[in-house]
């Protein structure tokens, strides 16, 4: 009686990071372009439709079209999120840096701060919020959106404004540091 040995393979050690998943880049919309390289807006599908849906919503209501387009850009990060495609980063918008947009509404808070009159002050500050791109946009994602918000950490919305407007406003000077510049949202 002969006895048949089966060989099985080595077992293959486990991975500790997660498979990448399919990524795509974050499409154009009709009333807004996306002119940054494709590769720096590679996201899962899920976060490619939530940020084309809230960007197009945002163009549409802010005055652009099809013929005279909102322009974005992105850059994609290495760390954490970024790997997995889960998070995107807004570097401009409307032609401008996010971080342009946010020194230009520091400078009118300041001068709205130092105005007397609470109601001047509170003009200045209202024509500030309806001019600015930066400000308007971080708004309308922290107001349309579904961002992550993994077990122990803050909603997965930073940016310029954070500290002031939330969405969690207790955000440390080393994470307001690093997205004094742009906008990041994960999902």
């Amino acid at each position: 009686m002969q006895t048949q040995v089966t060989i099985l393979p080595p077992p293959q050690p486990e991975s500790a990071e997660p498979a990448q998943p399919n990524l795509q880049p974050i499409p154009n919309g009709q009333f807004y372009r996306v002119v940054s390289p494709a590769q720096e807006s590679l996201v899962t599908p899920p976060l490619a439709g939530e940020l084309s849906k809230t960007l197009e919503q945002f163009a549409q209501t802010n005055g652009f079209s099809a013929e005279q387009p909102l322009i974005i850009s992105f850059k994609r990060g290495t760390l954490g999120l970024h790997r997995f495609g889960r998070a995107a980063d807004i570097y401009a918008a409307g032609g401008k840096g996010i971080g342009q947009w946010a020194h230009e509404w520091n400078e009118a808070m300041r001068k709205a701060n130092a105005v007397t009159n609470p109601q001047e002050r509170a003009r200045l500050a209202e024509e500030e919020k309806q001019r600015n791109l930066g400000y308007k946009l971080y708004k309308s994602l922290q107001a349309h959106g579904g961002w992550a918000q993994p077990k122990g950490y803050p909603v997965q919305l930073f940016g310029p404004w954070t500290r002031g407007e939330g969405p969690h406003k207790a955000i440390s000077d080393k994470l307001l540091t690093a997205h004094r510049d742009h906008i990041h949202v994960a999902r």
